[in-house]
């Protein structure tokens, strides 16, 4: 089969060990990220089997009506960026390893990453040897200190058992239906809302992005937190109420802020008045981003397109269409 990879952005794949598993296919892979809708069709004419790398494109209505050869969209995760009744009705099956029982540790290990950098300021402390200045302040040390984790799921437990490791006092917030079960594995949950921001020296996010979870961290939750304190996301940027980050760092509540998420991505405006903010240490996006990672996720991606090609396809999002094919 034709397929097409988008947005492989370091021409990362072909050196993995998993890209061995489109041998039988003819493969094109797409370094480059396009956002014009005609330039992105032209170039998937002749695409039958679409690969996508995370959410980095967006898949329309407007583009599948552009695609009359596809067949096959194969990805990994979570798909807010894939108009699936577009997919029906175009004909094009979506398929999509849910990995229910695997957290993603190169997201885990990414936010322990930004919580020690955030409490030992890592980044001004690296400018400032480098410039001839030596030492640039004080930081604080994790053992002892609170971690509110934020979302009672598989890569916060995973950061859970870091921290408990560094000797840090974890508690939980989340749904009702995740307190619950944090309670049940004898987790400790906040006593309220309010009480898990004002009293956590970190709080991190783990939550995933759904229209019930958008602008779930308010102004208010922010307002609570300390001025020393440190808010960590690597999930989404939409579980941020609007601006509301921006905010409260220039209110200095919390007094930091470590992210890997933005908004608008990819985000190369340094100008940007969040990722420009003295008080925000940022990465770009690369809580997946491991040759490890990448190996695993798309070992699974590469499995559906050789299901969907021996006609047997698996993880399907949008069955129907199968059976109409069929």
């Amino acid at each position: 089969m034709k397929v097409h990879i988008l947005d492989d952005w370091f021409d990362t794949l072909r050196g993995l060990p998993c890209f061995e598993r489109l041998n039988d296919h003819e493969v094109t892979v797409w370094t480059d990220h396009v956002e014009d809708l005609d330039i992105l069709a032209k170039r998937l004419q002749e695409a039958q089997v679409l690969v996508l790398f995370r959410e980095r494109t967006k898949v329309t209505r407007a583009l599948l009506e552009k695609l009359p050869n596809l067949q096959l969209i194969s990805q990994r995760s979570v798909y807010p960026h894939v108009d699936v009744p577009a997919c029906t009705d175009q004909g094009v099956l979506l398929c999509s390893n849910m990995h229910s029982g695997t957290p993603s540790y190169a997201a885990a290990e990414l936010t322990w990453a930004l919580i020690m950098a955030g409490m030992r300021d890592l980044p001004a402390q690296m400018a400032s040897v480098k410039a001839g200045h030596w030492q640039a302040g004080v930081g604080k040390t994790l053992r002892g200190r609170q971690l509110g984790l934020y979302g009672y799921g598989r890569i916060a437990r995973a950061v859970a058992g870091y921290a408990e490791a560094f000797g840090m006092n974890v508690v939980w917030w989340s749904s009702d239906e995740g307190r619950s079960r944090a309670q049940a594995d004898g987790a400790r949950v906040a006593p309220s809302r309010e009480a898990f921001f004002a009293d956590s020296d970190v709080v991190s996010i783990h939550v995933r992005l759904k229209p019930d979870t958008r602008a779930i961290i308010t102004a208010s939750d922010f307002a609570e937190m300390q001025p020393g304190a440190i808010f960590v996301n690597t999930s989404r940027a939409g579980l941020i109420a609007p601006g509301a980050l921006l905010e409260a760092l220039n209110a200095g509540r919390p007094g930091k802020a470590a992210i890997d998420v933005f908004d608008s991505e990819p985000l190369t405006d340094a100008t940007d008045p969040l990722l420009a903010h003295p008080n925000l240490l940022a990465t770009p996006h690369i809580g997946f981003v491991t040759e490890d990672e990448f190996d695993l996720q798309f070992a699974n991606i590469f499995d559906q397109v050789s299901a969907y090609a021996d006609g047997a396809p698996i993880h399907m999002i949008n069955p129907e269409v199968w059976t109409t094919v069929e």
